[in-house]
């Protein structure tokens, strides 16, 4: 009996082997695209105005036009498959460097949770379809020099200005590209679909290419 005991652990070994879940981490590189707003921004030369709302084409030297969104995004993510087809994830993608916004600065964030589905699993190729909701983030500021003495010593500041917050619906698909046995590529497409993005950008969907690289625990 005292035998019996000893290898019971055993017995719970096996079904847990079988119920490991797959687990994979990765770095995205791509960009997000939306178009203009079409909207003006006075700047810092404007004795009344400054960083106020004006309109474009109207005599105002110091209004300047808001811009497309575009550029570089970097992000992070990563997933778990409860199961053979289904799972679970969590990613972000964001601008690392800010990028001109009339006489503003401005960093773009996409965050999201998704459910997965997985419709086709192959030795290499895994073809992934991503959907959920997050929130999607402006971030605004403005940057300033300053010397001592005449032109010695600058130096450049950048204020936070605020920042605009709203909720997204995610959608994604990509093709999951194994190089090894652990690592991989997945070429990516999302949309983001973002209520009152429109007081930022032209439209309040957003589309996104990127190709993630990422490591792979586990087995499918």
């Amino acid at each position: 009996m005292k035998k019996l005991w000893f290898y019971a652990p055993l017995l719970f070994c096996v079904p847990l082997a079988h119920a490991q879940s797959a687990i994979d981490f990765n770095v995205n590189f791509g960009s997000a695209f939306d178009s203009s707003s079409n909207s003006g921004i006075d700047n810092a030369n404007s004795l009344s105005n400054a960083f106020g709302g004006c309109a474009l084409n109207s005599g105002d030297p110091f209004c300047e036009k808001t811009p497309s969104l575009s550029g570089f995004m970097l992000g992070f993510g990563g997933d778990i498959m409860f199961k053979e087809h289904f799972g679970f994830g969590a990613e972000v993608n964001f601008q690392p460097a800010t990028s001109s916004y009339g006489p503003l600065n401005y960093r773009q964030t996409f965050y999201d949770f998704n459910g997965i589905y997985e419709p086709i699993i192959k030795k290499r190729v895994i073809v992934q379809l991503q959907a959920g909701v997050g929130g999607a983030k402006t971030s605004f500021g403005f940057s300033q020099s300053s010397c001592v003495g005449t032109n010695v010593v600058c130096s450049n500041q950048n204020e936070a200005v605020g920042s605009a917050t709203h909720f997204q619906v995610h959608l994604g698909a990509g093709v999951q590209i194994a190089i090894t046995e652990h690592l991989f590529l997945r070429p990516e497409f999302d949309v983001h679909y973002v209520p009152n993005l429109t007081n930022q950008f032209g439209s309040d969907w957003v589309p996104e290419a990127t190709i993630a690289v990422g490591y792979h625990f586990g087995s499918r």
